[in-house]
């Protein structure tokens, strides 16, 4: 769980300095923010498990026996920045933290009985890991819930984010944040096809997104492409 940030916690504007390849990524021609906003709108989170899936996988209700049957609830926050090209606002888990040292992330956490809601836990969650001031967030709509084998069930809260925020980073948890085009993770194009073994021993396919020098996978990346499918249609590739 993200602690407060502390004062010597570094300040970061939102700029698209860091932001690599996005001129190459801008032909899409797709209103992103558009069709984002007309498939979620009036959504609400589902956490019936025939609404569950795995990261990366669209058929997945014959694995759902590789996770717990109560898994606890978390939620993220999957924030898209309204810059002139679509981006969203990822993070670079500290190296030092036990689970899932160095990976790249949404904000996010395990739903607290003060929430009450996934958006409000993935709001709280966004403002204690980065300090992103909820006043830049508008919330468009949910995807299905992820389940996923470390035992979390998470809502993915999807969100248009103002520019114009500072973020301030909770160090103990979070190295780094940065910026990628939706045009770019949304292209099939630089979706990697893996597969990886299981705890039971079966093969699992799982895709993942380079940038740069970072990789993008895991929950990450089956939240953005359940979001692509989303957007385009279950024919999606």
């Amino acid at each position: 769980m993200a602690a407060e940030a502390e004062a010597e916690t570094p300040t970061r504007r939102s700029t698209m300095q860091e932001l690599k390849g996005q001129d190459a990524a801008a032909g899409s021609g797709r209103d992103w923010a558009q069709l984002i906003r007309a498939r979620l709108a009036g959504t609400v989170p589902r956490h019936d498990p025939d609404h569950w899936l795995m990261p990366g996988r669209f058929d997945s209700h014959g694995r759902k026996h590789l996770v717990p049957g109560d898994p606890t609830p978390a939620a993220v926050l999957i924030p898209l920045v309204e810059r002139p090209g679509l981006t969203v606002l990822l993070t670079q888990r500290a190296t030092q933290l036990r689970n899932h040292a160095g990976q790249i992330s949404f904000p996010g956490g395990r739903i607290e009985a003060s929430d009450g809601t996934p958006a409000i836990a993935a709001l709280r969650e966004a403002r204690e890991e980065i300090g992103l001031d909820e006043r830049f967030v508008s919330i468009i709509g949910y995807l299905p819930d992820h389940v996923v084998v470390t035992g979390f069930r998470i809502t993915p809260v999807v969100a248009f984010v103002q520019p114009g925020f500072e973020l301030l980073l909770a160090t103990d948890e979070v190295e780094d944040t940065f910026e990628v085009p939706l045009d770019y993770l949304f292209d099939p194009a630089n979706h990697r096809l893996q597969r990886h073994r299981s705890v039971t021993g079966e093969d699992i396919e799982f895709r993942e997104i380079p940038f740069g020098e970072r990789r993008i996978w895991g929950a990450t990346a089956g939240m953005l492409l359940t979001l692509y499918r989303v957007s385009v249609g279950a024919d999606a590739p």
